[in-house]
């Protein structure tokens, strides 16, 4: 038996819901539904168009399991619900009894911080001591040069580099982990999931989501290209927010990936469906605001949500445009598998490469934060 607690912001999870997972690894998605949980990594890839992958990974490809017992918690509504599956004939409902009793007897959790507080955030950029980090800030930059000359040759407009960041532990509760960096980096789309079989544990906490399919077949993405850190007065704040919103080299990423995934939809979806009602927002979290667009298509009768997944797989603001030469072109430059804590941007010809390499790094703030501050107070017990 295996039990799965969900915890989501409004009410989607009874229907498929795909969520790209991208601070804690910028290669992991975490597929839910009502009673399916899977991790899908991005070296995946190769299963939908990729000639080949040439970086190996220790770690799966992908995980999956089924969960018979669930705890879902509603924010939106502040609601709770168990569901469990039952046999058609079977009328006792011992573990909904047992844990309906404890929901009823748990007592009120402490108060969180307020938003104003989680908001004001360091902008110092610098990589945290004791993380090893795959590349140097100067062979980062070069790479950037190499992405910027396959641009100006014509062989992509946009490259999504990243790099990766690794740090041996002590033995650890994942578990902790995850709730701590839930609260430092809260976000719409968290997951933890805990493939032991596997010695593989995912703390995600993310404000991507990938693809989302509703029982009315409307299949939707939701890309991030775009990133600043949050200003450290109210001032400060929306000053960086505007900055972000008017800057012509993040419109231009954005505005490339949502043509990509414009594609990538119209592959599965109705003839003439396929539109953007949402065109480059502005989302703020706790440490960054995002540029987000969104592109909606009514998913044809004749494909399946597997089906929708493998046409969009890789997302787009995992790999740039167009996305099979792109994937190509990372593959030759990237140095390892993405299978850790990672992080990267969007490299164009108007990238500037010190500019995208403190991108990189305010990327890896949140994640890399959690960990040192996790390891921190669990030492001083």
């Amino acid at each position: 038996m295996v039990l799965l607690f969900l915890d989501v912001c409004a009410r989607e999870w009874v229907w498929p819901t795909i969520i790209l997972c991208s601070f804690i690894s910028l290669s992991v998605l975490v597929f839910y539904n009502a009673n399916n949980e899977s991790h899908c990594r991005y070296d995946l890839k190769v299963e939908c168009g990729v000639a080949s992958n040439r970086h190996k990974s220790r770690t799966p490809d992908a995980c999956l399991f089924f969960s018979d017992n669930l705890v879902v918690i509603d924010h939106h509504y502040g609601d709770v619900y168990i569901l469990s599956i039952l046999d058609e004939n079977k009328n006792d409902t011992p573990w909904l009894d047992d844990i309906e009793q404890k929901l009823l007897n748990l007592k009120t959790c402490i108060a969180k911080k307020s938003i104003s507080e989680a908001s004001c955030v360091s902008t110092n950029t610098s990589f945290i001591p004791g993380f090893s980090t795959e590349k140097s800030r100067e062979q980062y930059i070069k790479d950037i040069g190499k992405c910027q000359k396959f641009i100006e040759d014509g062989e992509s407009y946009e490259l999504c580099l990243t790099t990766q960041m690794r740090r041996k532990v002590r033995e650890i509760d994942f578990l902790g982990l995850y709730l701590s960096l839930r609260e430092k980096n809260p976000a719409p789309y968290a997951a933890w999931l805990n493939f032991s079989g596997e010695n593989l544990c995912i703390c995600s906490s993310s404000p991507e989501r990938f693809l989302k399919l509703d029982r009315n077949g409307i299949l939707e993405a939701k890309p991030i290209k775009g990133t600043i850190a949050r200003g450290s007065t109210p001032e400060e704040d929306e000053l960086l927010k505007l900055q972000l919103q008017y800057s012509e080299k993040d419109q231009a990423e954005n505005l490339m990936i949502v043509d990509l995934l414009r594609n990538d939809l119209g592959r599965v979806c109705e003839p003439g469906s396929v539109h953007v009602p949402n065109l480059m927002e502005i989302e703020s979290y706790a440490t960054v605001h995002t540029m987000v667009s969104t592109i909606q298509g009514t998913k044809r009768a004749n494909v399946s949500a597997i089906d929708c997944v493998k046409a969009a797989f890789p997302g787009g603001s995992m790999t740039g445009a167009p996305k099979l030469r792109s994937m190509e072109i990372l593959d030759s430059l990237e140095s390892c598998s993405r299978a850790s804590i990672g992080a990267g941007g969007a490299i164009t010809a108007l990238s500037n490469a010190n500019e995208e390499y403190e991108e990189m790094v305010l990327k890896t703030r949140a994640p890399t934060d959690a960990v040192v501050e996790y390891e921190r107070s669990r030492m001083s017990e």
